[in-house]
């Protein structure tokens, strides 16, 4: 009888979690009027490309997509991000954060997948913390004054992440 109740418990605590996580980026995304949550600062520690941070990106639509390397979602979408990041030029810019992942794995991605954009490191999950991410990939739009514009959740396409950088 307990291992008929395990698959149950395992329904209801996936069942629960994707609530809570609808509404975490309800949250995150309300937007009251033309007042939007501004971002928290970003990794310093620097995986691939140049060093950024939210005032070097000011003036211009951001994606920053949290992944990991371990992350099976993360890898099916790799090779979108890296197609809708060649594409981008001029309407926004992409900055990769790896959540909760060593160095070492994190650049083997990043070579396996080739991916030319800035990538940053977090591995102890603390900004994807303060964005308040319940899971990975998660994409979080930022309009051109670094306020948060809304979450992507899940593996995404170029054209997902089109419409999301026209929108912000």
């Amino acid at each position: 009888m307990s291992r008929l109740l395990r698959p149950r418990r395992i329904v209801s605590t996936v069942v629960i979690v994707v609530v809570a996580g609808l509404l975490a980026v309800g949250l995150l995304t309300h937007n009251k009027g033309t007042q939007r949550l501004a971002a928290p600062p970003l990794p310093s520690a620097v995986l691939n490309g140049p060093a950024v941070t939210l005032a070097s990106l000011h003036g211009h639509p951001t994606m920053i997509v949290f992944w990991a390397s371990w992350c099976d979602p993360c890898n099916a979408e790799a090779l979108a991000i890296e197609r809708f990041a060649r594409s981008a030029a001029g309407r926004g810019r992409i900055v990769g954060i790896a959540d909760s992942d060593n160095a070492a794995d994190a650049r083997r991605f990043i070579a396996h997948y080739g991916w030319t954009f800035p990538v940053l490191s977090d591995p102890h999950g603390t900004t994807a913390t303060q964005f308040g991410l319940l899971g990975l990939p998660t994409t979080i739009v930022l309009d051109g004054q670094g306020r948060i514009v809304r979450a992507l959740l899940g593996p995404q396409t170029p054209h997902s992440l089109d419409a999301a950088i026209a929108k912000a």
